[in-house]
């Protein structure tokens, strides 16, 4: 039964030429239609996926749309975008994020909760009318049915998940209808209770990935994604509530590793479940797909394309985008004169260079067919021109070559290895030289038919386990922990590796497992809800970032406009009155 529903990619995909093919009709003696009755609607099943399907493509953009990657990435230690002499200034915004000193004024405070709550509305408005559908009128099965609206419920629940991560004081939506009733905020309890019951709810309805078959399953919530869903909600409950839930959450866990919801294994290869495979890969729990002609968000300007170097796409061979703009790149683990910052936190790029050979560590190159190695930007990038000579990526502020280094300054022209007078270093002071860049879903070049177009891996079979493994690490279980993060690691070094755990987990501290987050996970979008649960958000110093005076960053300030337009049914976050 389940089998008979296609692929949401495909289904998204025809859904968009419908929709263009219908725009662009100029046959002008064709019956038109002033209006369509409410009642008349869904009138077929492909009305009923349509609506079903019309929440998802928001679902994607908003990954990276809405400021939402940017606000979980730069206001961490481990992204930053930088004053590169006069680029990405921007009024001092993107510092105000770096520096936790963002007001209500700032627009993206304003545009992730609407970016949420846009997401929120469509779902339930999908839902109210999936609830009025009769499915033997349709030619749908009940089954059927039943697995499209607690997909909704699941969407939904991710959406309100992320929202109350961002501003823990939020609305709960579970109607739209004809309510004109001003809608009041949720304690963070009654929130917390309403995306448990909306997941648990959904699981029994909800299909497995073996029901639906691998290359269908992308794009689809299934079984262990609402139960992943469950496990982000309870590994941050002591943050969200006050309530430890780390029992529940490894339950959880050790249900979906076992296979309780599905089948799922760990890829063998490090850039595997990033690749253009990954829309199948035993390891994506959910993930939205993607395609060199239609949707593809994470690549876009507001997420990875802005994630590397100017001039980047000559180095790739990869023309698709034009020349890259570098918004976002690693904070430095060294000073102007290559000396190791003495802080804890941040230094990215240092932090996999304790493992030296960690195989990401290589520097990022396209090998033909589809195939890559490493995971970073640094040094002198070369290409070869469009006159057909060698040339080096260079930036747009002076003709000579960068040398991408994990150090902020103005290096300018510098050669490496040379010592500069200027010893400044922060977010208003530097150049293109600045900040190694990360690329972990591989631009591939021009003529490669599986460039961007990898799926979007919201959820790893990864994340479970390093969820687990902090849910025994908190335990006091070391070596339990040890080995779940091992069965991941492994794939990132040569067999027999020193660099894996010793079995009895004696390396492991709070820092250790912080980092090891830090390294897998890297500009996934959630280092901010990491850092918050460690309790180092607020109190950690990291480069140019000096602790907050209090806690009351831990979450967003509603923005100025979300707030003049709920008529005063909304009340500001503390700390931002």
């Amino acid at each position: 039964m389940l089998n008979k529903f296609k692929n949401h990619k495909i289904l998204m995909i025809a859904l968009v030429f419908g929709l263009m093919f219908n725009s662009a009709c100029t046959k002008l003696d064709e019956t038109v239609y002033d209006q369509i009755k409410g009642e008349d609607f869904p009138s077929n099943k492909n009305d009923v996926i349509r609506s079903f399907l019309r929440p998802f493509e928001h679902a994607y953009w908003s990954i990276q749309g809405g400021s939402t990657f940017m606000l979980q990435e730069n206001s961490s230690d481990e992204l930053m975008t930088l004053n590169r002499q006069g680029d990405w200034y921007d009024g001092a915004q993107y510092q105000r994020v770096h520096y936790h000193t963002w007001t209500p004024n700032d627009g993206y405070t304003s545009d992730a909760w609407n970016a949420f709550y846009q997401g929120i509305t469509l779902t339930t408005n999908s839902l109210e009318v999936l609830n009025k559908v009769d499915a033997q009128k349709m030619d749908m099965e009940e089954g059927e049915l039943k697995d499209l609206k607690a997909e909704l419920h699941t969407l939904r629940a991710w959406f309100h998940l992320r929202a109350f991560d961002f501003y823990r004081n939020i609305i709960i939506v579970d109607s739209v209808g004809d309510n004109t009733e001003p809608m009041t905020q949720s304690t963070p309890k009654e929130t917390f209770d309403f995306i448990e019951k909306e997941l648990i709810d959904a699981i029994p309805d909800l299909p497995t990935v073996q029901d639906l078959g691998a290359a269908n399953a992308i794009g689809r919530w299934t079984k262990a994604g609402a139960a992943a869903l469950l496990v982000r909600l309870y590994l941050n409950a002591k943050v969200y509530i006050g309530e430890d839930k780390y029992a529940e959450c490894a339950k959880i866990c050790e249900d979906i590793i076992s296979g309780k919801y599905g089948s799922y294994s760990l890829e063998n290869k490090w850039d595997a479940p990033f690749d253009y495979t990954n829309s199948t890969s035993s390891e994506t729990i959910f993930g939205f797909p993607g395609s060199l002609n239609q949707t593809h968000w994470q690549y876009t300007d507001g997420m990875y394309f802005w994630c590397v170097t100017y001039q980047a796409p000559r180095y790739f061979g990869f023309s698709d985008f034009g020349d890259a703009n570098p918004k976002f790149a690693l904070q430095p683990g060294r000073d102007v004169d290559s000396v190791e910052y003495s802080f804890k936190l941040g230094k990215p790029f240092l932090k996999f260079q304790k493992y030296k050979d960690d195989y990401r560590l290589k520097l990022y190159k396209n090998l033909g067919s589809s195939k890559r190695e490493g995971m970073f930007l640094y040094g002198y990038l070369p290409y070869t021109n469009s006159e057909g000579n060698p040339d080096t990526v260079r930036g747009n502020k002076g003709d000579y070559p960068l040398f991408i280094r994990d150090q902020v300054g103005m290096f300018l022209d510098a050669k490496p290895g040379t010592r500069i007078a200027d010893k400044e270093s922060d977010m208003n002071h530097a150049d293109h030289n600045s900040g190694v860049f990360p690329v972990k879903y591989p631009f591939y070049p021009d003529g490669d038919d599986n460039r961007i177009t990898s799926a979007y891996a919201e959820i790893r079979l990864a994340e479970i386990y390093y969820s687990l493994a902090e849910c025994k690490y908190r335990a006091g279980d070391k070596a339990g922990a040890a080995t779940l993060l091992n069965d991941v690691r492994k794939r990132d070094y040569p067999d027999g590796s020193a660099s894996l755990y010793k079995a009895d987990g004696s390396q492991l501290t709070d820092q250790e497992m912080l980092d090891e987050w830090g390294r897998e996970f890297l500009v996934e979008g959630r280092r901010r809800t990491d850092l918050i649960r460690w309790g180092v958000f607020n109190t950690g110093t990291w480069w140019d970032k000096k602790p907050d005076a209090d806690n009351h960053t831990e979450i967003f300030p509603i923005g100025v406009n979300v707030l003049n337009a709920s008529a005063g049914s909304l009340k500001q976050n503390p700390g931002y009155e």
